[in-house]
């Protein structure tokens, strides 16, 4: 690791964040192939630029204790919808968690579940306007970025990608405050398998 310093990421990308995250157990619960460790740059590269490659992080320093992160296009584009985070974390035996923002579409997103239960799921599509999930009592985080107690029609409500950083940060890890600190260990990177 002689000098090789961490890359954040986070910014039009999706991630899931594992409370004391194995990352065997994690890639092998996911379904997905390790490829091996990689300099933080190309693995982070790799997330962003193809539809099939994610990055595995080591455990990182976070709210509450160390976290693993997965990150991704293929989270972003196909797999952050239809996946299961209520049974990952039962899987896992730990608390997961979701986020996602891509400035493009303004959609933001950001859901935890801990022991088989998804705690809290929130979505805003904001070229529309629109909330388009809403599950359980937003915390103080979430207040804290500006969502209201309880979700009303009538409220306007605006979330930008720096909000799901701000969550992020207060639940596990804000991916792109890891930016330039210095490596302890390097990340995978991982092979989804081809979609059916």
């Amino acid at each position: 690791m002689s000098g090789e310093t961490m890359m954040g990421f986070g910014f039009k990308q999706a991630w899931l964040a594992v409370r004391d995250g194995d990352p065997a157990a994690v890639v092998a619960a996911l379904g997905l192939r390790d490829l091996g460790p990689a300099p933080w740059r190309t693995a982070v590269d790799m997330a962003y630029l193809t539809d099939d490659r994610v990055v595995v992080t080591p455990p990182l320093p976070g709210a509450g204790g160390p976290w693993l992160l997965v990150a991704g296009r293929w989270l972003l584009l196909r797999a952050y919808r239809t996946l299961d985070l209520g049974a990952l974390s039962t899987t896992l035996g730990t608390e997961v968690q979701l986020f996602a923002t891509h400035r493009v579409s303004e959609t933001h997103r950001w859901a935890r579940a801990v022991g088989g239960f998804v705690l809290r799921d929130f979505e805003h599509a904001g070229d529309r306007g629109e909330v388009v999930v809403w599950h359980g009592e937003p915390d103080a985080a979430e207040l804290a970025a500006g969502l209201p107690a309880t979700l009303d029609d009538d409220l306007d409500i605006l979330v930008s990608e720096d909000d799901v950083m701000a969550v992020a940060a207060a639940w596990s890890v804000d991916p792109t405050s890891i930016d330039g600190r210095p490596a302890t260990a390097s990340p995978h990177v991982a092979a989804t398998r081809p979609l059916t």
